[in-house]
């Protein structure tokens, strides 16, 4: 059964950091790029990052460039966004993906991703 698990959300102060983990079973996550999503309340879910398989090429949205770095870790079927100097406007779910084309790419539209995992809540406040 192919699944995907986010962990690692939680509250932190604007400022603050935290690491999501995306962590795959049924299937090897070496062989797709992923992506990382997010909601937020009221809003549509939009594009955050994404990783391509081989030489693990990233992608970032212009909002969290600079700020987000993905990664993965293919022995441990896990691929990380770690986010620091967050903001209030990072907060939403955090949700990771299988990017449905060829794992040598990969792009920030949703519409393009098969698989997804259930989220994690991600609150930046003081």
């Amino acid at each position: 059964q192919v699944q995907l698990v986010e962990s690692g959300g939680g509250l932190v102060q604007p400022g603050g950091s935290l690491r999501l983990s995306c962590v795959a079973s049924g299937f090897t996550l070496g062989y797709f790029a992923i992506g990382w999503f997010r909601q937020a309340p009221g809003k549509e879910r939009e594009g955050v990052s994404c990783i391509r398989t081989s030489i693990g090429t990233t992608y970032y949205a212009d909002s969290v460039k600079g700020r987000f770095t993905i990664s993965r870790d293919n022995a441990k079927n896990t691929v990380y966004l770690q986010m620091d100097s967050l903001k209030p406007e990072d907060t939403a779910v955090y949700y990771c993906a299988t990017y449905r084309g060829h794992g040598s790419s990969c792009n920030l539209d949703p519409n393009e991703y098969d698989y997804w995992g259930q989220g994690t809540r991600v609150t930046v406040s003081s």
